[in-house]
């Protein structure tokens, strides 16, 4: 069977998140797949060509996520008006479904775990992991608060606590979630939890309240 440059950038990323990319060599990935270096390099012309291939690829999911989800892509400096009319409970469920997004895509579980072991070797490794797990999107969904606040579409609790405070409150759940499935906790279990959590931080600040993402 023909390697692709898509099985190239799993098994590589698979090697990444278990032995860290320092430890792993253009040799060891050839080696898992079962083809020679030459032919590796017939895709890539490089180890760091194949990490960066990585992030584009992890932008790719992260945006077809997006759009089936309903939310936008870009982000608000790049794309301004994608942000208005947006649904509050339409924005909710996304969250829910980052869950499993994170927790049962292949691709998506191996890249979290790789960018959670490179985070600390330097300050670049450090500021993809902020940028693409923590702090990224976190302001995303600030942004998207925010412009739901100007909306009219949250209530007078959420506009008194504000766009970030909110967008803290929703991820924070999400965040901890993962990391708990990560420990062994069970999945199913973990997103029930998650969605009677966000089902109720949605009917706490939506304006007019009109469905139960937790009835879903």
């Amino acid at each position: 069977m023909k390697t692709t440059k898509d099985e190239i950038l799993l098994v590589s990323l698979r090697l990444f998140a278990e032995r860290g990319y320092d430890a792993v060599s253009i040799s060891m990935i050839a080696d898992e797949i079962g083809i020679t270096k030459g032919a590796l390099y017939r895709h890539f012309v490089s180890k760091q060509e194949i990490y960066d291939k990585i992030l584009e690829k992890m932008t790719e999911l992260d945006a077809e996520r997006a759009q089936e989800d309903n939310v936008p892509v870009e982000t608000k400096e790049a794309q301004a008006d994608s942000y208005e009319n947006r649904s509050f409970h339409e924005f909710c469920c996304f969250a829910v479904n980052q869950f499993d997004f994170w927790t049962k895509n292949e691709f998506a579980v191996a890249f979290r775990k790789m960018l959670m072991l490179e985070q600390y070797k330097s300050h670049e490794k450090m500021k993809q992991y902020q940028e693409m797990i923590c702090e990224g999107p976190v302001k995303y969904s600030e942004d998207l608060l925010s412009a739901m606040i100007k909306e009219d579409k949250l209530n007078d609790k959420a506009k008194a606590l504000g766009a970030r405070n909110l967008a803290l409150e929703l991820y924070a759940p999400l965040f901890l979630m993962i990391q708990l499935y990560d420990g062994g906790a069970d999945r199913d279990e973990l997103h029930e939890r998650l969605n009677e959590i966000i089902g109720a931080y949605e009917k706490r600040y939506k304006a007019s309240y009109e469905g139960d993402i937790s009835k879903k």
